[in-house]
């Protein structure tokens, strides 16, 4: 029997570590940060534990949004998912896990093609989120 991608890469307790360490990082960045103020922290390592888990065939069952639901309301560009890729690779590192290859297989659908596409989206009663690179 093959073993699965979740399985290669450690489990449900590797998932757990790389996504805390990812996102203490995350939270931390001056650009990547504010698309999760007031937003818990432990909440989305669990969603992001799931989906992924769910992704490389693990038991683990993702109960979230879609891609597209979730990021909706936040203008993500291709540079952005570039940022937050080094920052995925930083804490697979730290954590002694790599999977960088099926994370990648997901930006095509969030990447947003321009702000002014992404203002013209019907967002409801969202608030859009658009956070400009810091300086």
């Amino acid at each position: 029997m093959e073993q699965s991608l979740f399985d290669a890469v450690g489990g449900l307790s590797t998932l757990q570590k790389v996504h805390r360490t990812f996102y203490d990082k995350v939270y931390a960045h001056p650009w990547l940060g504010p698309f999760f103020e007031g937003h818990n922290q432990e909440a989305i390592e669990n969603r992001q534990t799931q989906f992924m888990g769910q992704k490389m065939g693990g038991p683990t069952a993702y109960t979230g949004k879609t891609l597209e639901l979730a990021h909706r309301r936040m203008y993500i560009t291709k540079e952005l998912l570039e940022v937050r890729q080094v920052l995925l690779k930083e804490a697979l590192e730290e954590v002694g896990a790599r999977w960088l290859t099926i994370d990648r297989a997901f930006w095509e659908q969030l990447i947003n093609d321009s702000p002014e596409s992404f203002r013209q989206i019907d967002l409801k009663y969202e608030r859009p989120l658009i956070i400009e690179k810091p300086k």
